[in-house]
C-alpha cells in the first residue's frame, strides 16, 4: 500500500470515528473543549526536536545554561499549544448557507463565524473537507462572514457533509482544528448553453397578452448584474465609466405568454436540452418575458420575477438530479 493509500485510509477512518463521537450538528454551533484536537505542525516538530536535541546536549555537558534555556523554550511550548487551543475555543458557527449556482462555476459558502470572548480571535481559518482554509480573524465579541468557493462541475445538488475550523495562531507551531457536521446542500443549475432562438408564445396562449400594460417594451431601470445574465444586457457604457457591472432590466407588458417545452427540443440529449432551456429562461427574464416550462411531470405556469426564475431553474437542475458530496 503506497502512502498515498496509506494517508486517504487513515483520513477515512478519522472522519468515521469523528462522526461517531460527536454525532450530527446542528447550528448555530458553539466548539467546546472535547470537540477541538491538536497537533503540532511540522515547523512544531522541528521545534519539539530541537528542544530535545538541547536537553540531551545539556545533560551530557552539565551545562546550566543550555538546560535554563532548553526548559525556557519548553515552556514557552506549552504556552504556545495553550494559547492556539484557547484561540479556537468558544467560537461560533452562527450560519451556513450555499446559494444556488451554474454548472461549471464556483459556487459560494457563506459561513457566519462569532466570537463571544473580550479579546480578538486571530487566524480562524474555514474549510469544506480537506481543502486549504480561508482564514480571517474574528473581532471581540463580534461576528465575521467568511466565504468559501464550492466546486460546481455539474448540474444536480452539490452535499456538503464536513466543515473544518481550525487555526494555527500563535506561532505556528500547533494546529487546533474542529468539525462540523452540519449537512448543506448547494443547488446547481444547468449551464446556460444554445443557440436555438426563443420559442414562439404557447399554442394554448396565443392572442393572450402578459398583464401590466399595453405597448413596446418598458424600461425598468438598471439592476446588478447576476450569474447567466446576457452579455448583450449589460450596460457597458456605466461599466465602461468605472460603474458596477449593471444589466438593463426591461417590462415587456405587450409579449405572449410562453411556455418552454423539453420535448419540443427533439434530436438533442437530455443535458443539452436542459442548458438549451436555462439559457431561454435567463434570456427571458432579463427581457421581463412571462415564461414558464413544461418537462417530462413537471409544469411551472408561466409567471416572471427572481422567484420564479429560480423555481424555473430548479426544476432543471433537479430533472434525473445529480448528486455529488464535499
Amino acid at each position: 500500500m503506497s502512502a498515498a493509500h496509506l494517508r486517504t485510509y487513515w483520513q477515512l477512518r478519522m472522519a468515521s470515528w469523528v462522526r461517531r463521537r460527536q454525532g450530527p450538528d446542528a447550528l448555530p454551533l458553539t466548539l467546546h473543549r472535547r470537540r477541538i484536537y491538536i497537533l503540532p505542525t511540522r515547523a512544531g516538530l522541528g521545534f519539539l526536536l530541537l528542544v530535545f536535541l538541547m536537553f540531551v546536549a545539556g545533560l551530557n555537558y552539565a551545562n546550566s545554561l543550555a538546560l535554563f534555556l532548553t526548559f525556557l523554550l519548553g515552556g514557552f511550548g506549552l504556552i504556545t499549544m495553550h494559547q492556539c487551543h484557547r484561540n479556537l475555543m468558544s467560537t461560533s458557527l452562527r450560519a451556513a448557507s450555499a446559494g444556488a449556482t451554474f454548472a461549471s462555476r464556483a459556487g459560494t459558502l457563506r459561513l457566519e463565524l462569532e466570537s463571544s470572548a473580550s479579546t480578538p480571535r486571530y487566524r480562524i481559518g474555514a474549510a469544506i473537507e480537506t481543502d486549504a482554509p480561508l482564514v480571517a480573524d474574528l473581532p471581540a465579541n463580534g461576528r465575521q462572514p467568511i466565504d468559501l468557493s464550492v466546486a460546481a462541475p455539474v448540474r444536480g445538488v452539490v452535499h456538503i457533509d464536513r466543515l473544518k475550523l481550525t487555526t494555527t495562531h500563535p506561532f505556528g507551531l500547533f494546529r487546533a482544528w474542529s468539525w462540523v457536521h452540519a449537512p448543506l446542500r448547494m443547488i446547481v443549475y444547468p449551464r446556460p448553453s444554445g443557440t436555438l432562438p426563443m420559442p414562439a408564445d404557447d399554442a394554448q396562449n396565443a392572442g393572450k397578452l402578459a398583464r401590466g400594460g399595453a405597448g413596446a417594451d418598458e424600461w425598468l431601470g438598471l439592476r446588478p448584474f447576476r450569474d447567466g445574465d446576457s452579455p448583450r444586457q449589460v450596460d457597458w457604457k456605466a461599466y465602461a465609466r468605472e460603474a458596477p457591472l449593471l444589466v438593463k432590466e426591461y417590462s415587456s407588458s405587450a409579449s405572449e405568454l410562453r411556455l418552454f417545452r423539453f420535448d419540443a427540443l427533439t434530436g438533442l440529449s437530455v443535458e443539452r436540452r436542459l442548458e438549451q432551456l436555462a439559457r431561454w429562461i435567463v434570456d427571458a427574464e432579463a427581457q421581463g418575458e412571462t415564461y414558464g416550462i413544461e418537462l417530462p411531470g413537471t409544469r411551472i405556469e408561466p409567471d416572471r420575477g427572481p422567484q420564479h426564475r429560480h423555481r424555473c431553474l430548479r426544476a432543471l437542475a433537479l430533472h434525473e438530479r445529480q448528486e455529488t458530496s464535499r
